[in-house]
């Protein structure tokens, strides 16, 4: 965001609220913090206190103590097709925007202490293992994963304008990287992009030369099909080999690599960008059935009703659970998917990429930036 000059009368609540005077930065940037899965994991991988925006609202041990639609796990998972974590919001009807500092981790398969997503609610993914990350795009009835409907989302990663990650204390790990058999990775550089009815998570191989720049963060206004370009369409799912895409926000003219500065909001709407991404080629796909690869959550129901069962059996929808800070017992798209910040969800049609304002991400990004 650009910097925005606060009114007198806002400067004055934050000084009565506590925050101008804060410090803003923890001790260890998040993307800084190494854990071991499952046994190294802590309790909070955000432990700062007395910082702007406050404590990380879960918890990243998670196991069959905090299983189920209250879960407030933020520890992901990116293994496959049928094994992946998004991060949405934990209360209904929520937007990317008011809750990225929040997202819980919402997940195909059982048994890590998450949320499940709604059987149902994937409606086409596509998984790709390229030599240098892996990542998952795909479309997504929002609603059910507590996203209000048409909200056009935003960017989460590991970095935030503050070092503390989005969602805060948010970590991420995969077993499909070069380590011995069913050894975890913690990933170190991810971006995942939700809203418009589509998604796309990029996880980058930390042992990677260029992990950063296939995981770039700071391309959060140009969505999915700027910052992971895919083949994925509704109702398939598929899962492919492929090639490393272009760098974001990198392209060639005249035979020159030029790197794209997004503008900052207060310019207004993006209307066109100087290129068109490349679509990388893929090879090796196998199609699946939905109904053959997400058998541990069909029977998972969305609902506003705020309750919930076991997540062995018919699980609904949360939103309306406390803010569940029960320490777990033990630690342990042609056109693609994309992202849009213009309303056009995931049409084929589109060229804006995400973002989102609230009140609470001008005034971090004035006591940041100005």
């Amino acid at each position: 965001m650009s910097p925005v000059t606060l009114s007198s009368a806002v400067v004055a609540a934050l000084i009565v609220s506590g925050v101008v005077g804060q410090s803003t930065y923890p001790a260890t940037p998040l993307a800084s913090k190494r854990f071991s899965y499952p046994t190294g994991v802590p309790y909070k991988a955000d432990s700062d206190v007395g910082l702007i925006r406050g404590e990380q609202a879960g918890y990243n041990q998670c196991n069959s103590t905090t299983e189920g639609q209250t879960s407030l796990c933020q520890t992901g998972f990116i293994n496959s097709i049928d094994d992946f974590c998004l991060w949405a919001p934990s209360k209904i009807n929520s937007t990317i925007a008011d809750t990225e500092g929040e997202e819980v981790a919402w997940c195909t398969k059982p048994g890590r202490g998450t949320r499940l997503i709604p059987a149902n609610a994937l409606q086409g993914v596509q998984f790709m293992k390229t030599p240098d990350y892996i990542q998952v795009v795909g479309f997504i009835d929002q609603a059910m994963i507590n996203i209000q409907t048409g909200d056009s989302g935003g960017e989460l990663d590991p970095h935030g304008a503050d070092l503390r990650g989005n969602p805060m204390g948010g970590l991420l790990y995969t077993q499909q990287f070069n380590t011995p058999s069913g050894q975890w990775t913690q990933v170190i550089e991810w971006h995942n992009f939700m809203g418009g009815e589509a998604f796309c998570f990029k996880a980058c191989d930390p042992a990677g030369a260029h992990a950063a720049d296939y995981c770039q963060h700071v391309f959060d206004r140009i969505g999915c099909a700027y910052n992971a370009p895919n083949n994925a369409q509704k109702g398939v799912f598929e899962s492919c080999l492929g090639d490393n895409q272009d760098f974001p926000g990198v392209y060639t003219v005249n035979g020159q690599a030029v790197t794209y500065s997004q503008p900052p909001e207060s310019l207004g709407p993006i209307m066109s960008l100087p290129y068109q991404p490349r679509v990388p080629p893929s090879s090796s796909c196998t199609q699946f059935t939905s109904a053959s690869l997400y058998t541990a959550i069909a029977s998972v129901q969305a609902s506003a009703t705020g309750t919930s069962s076991s997540a062995s059996a018919s699980v609904t929808g949360s939103g309306t659970s406390s803010r569940g800070n029960t320490k777990p017992s033990g630690s342990q798209s042609g056109a693609g998917a994309q992202t849009t910040g213009n309303g056009n969800g995931a049409s084929a049609g589109a060229v804006i990429g995400m973002t989102g304002v609230s009140f609470a991400g001008i005034v971090l990004s004035a006591l940041l930036f100005s």
